[in-house]
């Protein structure tokens, strides 16, 4: 669960400098250096580790390839090792999730509840991914390791419904800044002044209302994989291609909010 909620605040107001200032442009970043940053972020390797663990889950859901062949061992074998590897880099994740309810800033009760929910559920997640790696990893006794990773599905799905339902109300403050800054900018262009500046604003406040979309998405993918931990791979919402494919768009979705991000 690579998803933080945040609050969308975008304040509209209407600009009074001449047209003729040009808008400055954001200075292109060095490729290497960027991904430098990237791979500098444990969300950033977890992601790409992500999208190697789901491609090769694909082919092997979806591949005809006898089960004993030495290439479907091996794939099998990296699966395995990379899903292990992910859990590594959860160690303490817990604590951001901490830290975002201690510093949040709550409009409303409902808001509070739906952080505690959202928050909670994240961060119980994560605590509780750090023993089943401890259990997988063969420090701890595995006796336990069913019910572990069951309240680690439950309480990621459950933080799933309070995040997506905190990017719902995110969401709709954002197409409310939007309709009253396009209406600020018909005004802009009008007087024929400040326009350049309004029509900066609502593209980026058009770019935010996308990736708060795709953060929608991602969080249906992550929670239906997180049911069909909790029916233990039962039904047909469970078949391991669907849910490599749900893994793989959460991926996707995760390394590209990441990756502009850094």
């Amino acid at each position: 669960m690579d998803t933080t909620t945040t609050k969308a605040s975008t304040n509209v107001v209407t600009s009074a400098q001449s047209p003729t200032q040009p808008a400055s442009k954001p200075k292109q970043r060095d490729f290497l250096n960027h991904l430098e940053a990237y791979l500098a972020k444990r969300d950033g390797v977890d992601k790409i580790l992500k999208i190697s663990r789901y491609a090769t889950k694909i082919l092997l859901s979806s591949s005809s390839l006898p089960e004993t062949l030495p290439l479907t061992l091996r794939l099998k074998s990296f699966e395995s090792s990379v899903g292990l590897s992910r859990k590594a880099f959860r160690l303490g994740k817990f604590v951001q999730d901490v830290n975002a309810l201690r510093n949040s800033d709550f409009d409303s009760n409902q808001e509070l509840g739906l952080s505690i929910i959202a928050y909670g559920g994240e961060g119980l997640y994560y605590f509780v991914e750090q023993f089943i790696w401890l259990a997988k990893s063969g420090l701890i006794d595995t006796k336990h390791l069913r019910n572990l990773q069951l309240i680690s599905a439950w309480a990621e799905f459950i933080g799933y419904i309070g995040s997506v339902s905190l990017k719902i109300r995110d969401l709709k403050r954002i197409v409310e800044d939007e309709a009253c800054l396009e209406s600020s900018l018909r005004i802009a262009i009008t007087r024929g002044i400040g326009f350049k500046e309004e029509e900066v604003r609502l593209r980026r406040l058009r770019e935010k209302k996308l990736m708060k979309k795709l953060s929608i998405v991602q969080d249906f993918a992550d929670g239906l994989m997180a049911v069909a931990d909790i029916r233990d791979g039962k039904g047909w919402l469970s078949s391991p291609v669907l849910m490599s494919c749900a893994g793989l768009l959460s991926a996707i979705i995760s390394t590209h909010k990441n990756w502009i991000s850094c």
